[in-house]
Formats: structure tokens, sequence, C-alpha cells
């Protein structure tokens, strides 16, 4: 349909996801709080973003939206961020957590630290934060990465998935050049799509 607005899903169980919605609005694409079955249904894409990956999976089941989530999670674009990369993840650690598995790789939770450890790096002159990051530890088959920090991924792409255990929703600055890089995948532009 001609002058459709791409519309953005962010789980809004808990976590950083209202920090999404400028970034999402400066590309002129609809920001949208996910928070039942019924928000699925015209979404483009979905970002999972970084929060409590215990307390979204309790959450995700509280408002039961496990089955619809993880539907949506193999037929569309999805963005994990942080506690987001450790739900799609096929393998968590520190401790073992169930999550999706939509993606093939291991992920240690809290892998640099407490809150008080957290970080700001430059990525390609884009400040990003760590907070209470996790660490990808083995990477499958037919994922690209595309950062590293410390001999550890920090950016995985494949197929419609972006994972990133940074934040760049903290950044003022808008819009961030992974949202532009996942609305452009939404939007079947990009180059993982």
């Amino acid at each position: 349909m001609p002058g459709k607005k791409t519309q953005i899903g962010v789980l809004a169980l808990q976590g950083a996801f209202e920090l999404h919605k400028r970034h999402i609005e400066a590309l002129g694409a609809i920001y949208v709080p996910v928070v039942s079955n019924q928000n699925f249904e015209k979404l483009d894409g979905l970002i999972i973003p970084g929060g409590e990956s215990g307390t979204m999976l309790k959450l995700i089941n509280i408002v039961n939206i496990h089955q619809t989530l993880n539907d949506f999670l193999h037929t569309k674009p999805i963005w994990g961020i942080c506690a987001g990369a450790i739900l799609l993840a096929k393998s968590v650690q520190n401790p073992t957590q169930e999550s999706f598995g939509i993606l093939d790789f291991e992920i240690t939770r809290n892998a640099y630290g407490r809150q008080l450890e957290s970080f700001q790096e430059k990525i390609d002159d884009y400040e990003v934060s760590y907070i209470r990051a996790p660490k990808i530890s083995k990477v499958g088959d037919n994922i690209s990465v595309i950062k590293e920090r410390e001999g550890s991924a920090t950016w995985l792409e494949s197929n419609k998935i972006m994972i990133t255990t940074f934040h760049p929703e903290t950044n003022l600055s808008t819009p961030s050049p992974w949202h532009r890089r996942f609305i452009e995948c939404c939007n079947g532009m990009g180059e993982y799509c």
C-alpha cells in the first residue's frame, strides 16, 4: 500500500524499551510498544530490548505472548539487544536459562561485570553503551560477526536477525546507525535480509 509507514514493535514488558521511540520515529517509522498478542498483527519487525532476561521471560509467560512471540521470531526481522540477545541465543550460560534459540550462538550473561562496571565505546564514531553486558562465546555457521571486543563478538547478523550486546538507544543522537539498518531490513532493503 503506497504511503504505508513501517511499524516497529519493541517488546515493552521490562527494560529499556522506551528509549527506542525517538530513534524509530526519527526514521519516519511508527513505534509500537508490544505488551499483548494483538500488538504483533501489523508489525514489520520487532526489537527485543535490553533489560533483565529472566524477568522478561517470566513476564512473557504472565501476559501469555510466548507462542505468538515465538512464531513472530521465525518469520519477521528481529533485533535482540543485550537481554534481547540472550533471549534469542541457542545456549545461555551464567546461569543457564531458557531462551527462544532462534540463532546458533552461545552467550554468557553479565560477563563484563556489574552495573557499576558499565562502559561506553565508539563504533564507527557512534557511542554505544555496555550495561551489565553479556559476551558471545560461540557463533555457529552462516552468521556474520560484524564487530568484536576483546575477542568476543558484540554484533551479529544472519537472515533478518541482528544481535548486539551493546545499547545504541542510550545515545541521544538520533537515529542510531543500527536503528537505520534494522528498519531498512524491515523494509526489505537491508544488507543482511
